[in-house]
């Protein structure tokens, strides 16, 4: 963004007024001073020494009542000393986007903008390109204000304390960044924490957020938390929240189904809690040539089930958002519960209900759809297409790649107990615990998925689905946690080859255009095939479509059960294989032609 020089704007020449952040430094016996801050500015934010250098602080609400309560005011300025608050060097940034949750404008030559208010809104920030928000100790960032006067009404969990009047003016701080310029990002996804107690942050923390510390790489675009932070038990977040300060770049959160007040007796409140301690139910920010657009799909009425929609103040935001973007911007729109997906393809409540409105406000535009909720990861690619979308909402084909992230407590925290202090948690596709990357260029991404505790290397996983192995499915797939070992699931005999026997594949970031090549003792790679075409057909379900690798794990150690999946490839075995082992060496190469190989070693017995 071009930054015009510093004009003579008539907010810098007010009378000097206290911010929330001075009344705070009163409060705690600062000495308060009209002088300019002299602190010499925090060099630009290193990556690689992210804990010293991120840009930390918040937004400036400037004390006092505004003389116009019918709106609200104030000023987006570049903070050169960092210290939150708008002084005489600080210019105004023109053209950055400000919203009330409604209505978007766009900043003057000065940086001011003006916005209608009312009760229970929320004001924030668009972080432009080449400019990050402050962050907080926790690494949250800080771009909004909540608006409600009298507070939230009585909570369980607390909700929103009473903001009283309409302040003078809520100013929003940013300052330059090279990292948010780079049309180079990679946008982390992190779906489903959800944790039920402080052990399952222990298991959080000692997951995905210790790779996360490990990683550097997406301090610009940084990690955006895709809802269900926690499970239900809203005072577990200041814990989960703290998690966030392993990161080497800035936080944001969605909400989910379990970030919910349930105690709420009208849905206005219904994430009040969840604002008052992570931040608005919806926003965006831009990092690069991305426009990353946060969506809260999750509409609860009291004394009903949650289902996934998207209510009218929220559609009418998401349009004047979307007009504010330049074409050639690829638009990432993230959600807890996806706008379509795999797992419940047929269940209307766990996907979202405009979904045909979200394709028209975004026809034209270079998207990529991401969600969680399903604790599963699918690849949806442009075209794919499922009975249950279309005779639910009317789509024949996605317009454009739908991705579910997969959950960093991935099923539930479910199963055995690692010695590096997590569990299992195989998922409900077969699929490991992690988190989605997406690396993007310009306007295109690459998708990635990174197991928790692995390197990018690990892909997928490899098994027999041999007559035995369904026999065993058919008799313990009730007993989940208490069945028997499945015993040499490695093996198969000789009279089991022909036609029954599959070595599986599952390609946990496979999608439409993903091959799966097998070479059997060497001999010439011969092209698996993948169960579910996504051709339109329904969802195949059971133990010949099943990752035995995944269920012979589940049903012995508990979780769910991995008999359904988009990305799972099967070759069936040569009935002329010879008694002794033998070895598959299993090449995946995905729709971007990176390529993963991975063996197996069997035994063919008499």
């Amino acid at each position: 963004m071009n930054v015009p020089e510093r004009s003579s704007s008539a907010r810098l020449h007010r009378p000097l007024r206290l911010t929330t952040t001075a009344l705070a430094l009163a409060a705690c016996g600062a000495v308060l001073s009209t002088a300019v801050a002299t602190a010499a500015p925090v060099d630009t934010a290193d990556p690689a020494n992210w804990a010293e250098t991120a840009y930390r602080g918040g937004v400036e609400v400037v004390a006092g009542t505004d003389e116009t309560p019918e709106s609200i005011d104030g000023v987006v300025f570049e903070d050169k000393n960092k210290n939150s608050v708008q002084d005489s060097g600080d210019p105004g940034l023109p053209g950055v986007t400000v919203t009330n949750g409604r209505d978007v404008t766009t900043t003057d030559g000065q940086g001011r903008y003006e916005l209608p208010a009312f009760d229970n809104m929320t004001v924030s920030v668009t972080q432009p390109r080449g400019y990050q928000v402050p962050v907080d100790e926790d690494n949250v960032a800080q771009f909004f204000y909540h608006h409600l006067p009298e507070g939230s009404p009585a909570l369980r969990y607390g909700g929103i304390a009473p903001t009283g009047p309409l302040p003078d003016a809520v100013n929003f701080p940013l300052a330059q960044s090279a990292l948010t310029q780079s049309p180079d990002q990679s946008c982390v996804i992190g779906g489903d924490i959800q944790t039920y107690d402080l052990e399952e942050v222990e298991f959080a923390r000692a997951g995905a957020f210790a790779d996360l510390a490990e990683r550097t790489d997406y301090a610009g675009c940084g990690v955006t938390f895709i809802g269900d932070v926690v499970g239900d038990d809203l005072s577990l977040y200041p814990q989960t929240r703290e998690l966030a300060g392993m990161l080497n770049g800035p936080a944001r959160f969605l909400p989910g189904n379990h970030d919910l007040d349930f105690d709420a007796t009208t849905s206005e409140h219904t994430f009040d809690t969840f604002r008052a301690k992570l931040g608005p139910e919806y926003y965006s920010y831009d990092s690069g040539k991305a426009h990353v657009v946060a969506l809260n799909t999750v509409e609860y009425k009291a004394g009903t089930s949650y289902t996934g929609a998207l209510d009218a103040q929220q559609l009418e935001w998401l349009r004047n958002d979307i007009a504010q973007v330049p074409e050639n911007r690829l638009i990432v729109l993230a959600s807890h519960i996806p706008l379509l997906d795999y797992a419940d393809q047929g269940a209307a409540r766990h996907q979202v209900a405009q979904v045909q409105e979200i394709y028209e406000i975004l026809e034209g535009r270079e998207v990529v759809a991401v969600g969680g909720h399903t604790h599963s990861i699918e690849n949806l690619r442009e075209g794919d297409s499922l009975t249950g979308w279309n005779e639910l909402f009317g789509v024949e084909g996605l317009p454009f790649t739908h991705i579910t992230s997969g959950a960093i407590s991935g099923d539930w925290y479910s199963g055995r107990l690692l010695e590096e202090g997590y569990p299992t948690a195989i998922q409900r596709d077969g699929g490991r615990p992690g988190v989605l990357t997406l690396d993007i260029k310009n306007n295109t991404f690459q998708e990635r998925f990174t197991v928790r505790g692995e390197d990018g290397d690990h892909q997928m996983a490899l098994g027999l689905n041999t007559p035995r192995y369904r026999d065993w499915y058919a008799q313990y797939r009730t007993s989940r946690g208490s069945a028997p070992a499945f015993e040499n699931p490695l093996a198969v005999s000789q009279a089991d080859l022909a036609g029954a026997t599959w070595l599986t594949t599952n390609f946990w970031m496979g999608s439409t255009g993903s091959t799966v090549d097998v070479t059997i003792d060497g001999g010439e790679p011969v092209e698996a095939v993948r169960t579910q075409q996504m051709q339109g057909e329904g969802q195949l379900v059971g133990a010949e479509w099943s990752d035995p690798a995944a269920v012979q794990e589940q049903l012995v150690h508990g979780g769910s059960l991995a008999d359904r999946s988009m990305h799972l490839w099967r070759l069936e075995l040569p009935a002329d294989l010879a008694v002794g082992q033998h070895t598959a060496e299993v090449t995946a190469t995905d729709v971007h032609g990176r390529t993963f190989t991975e063996t197996l070693t069997f035994e063919v017995t008499e």
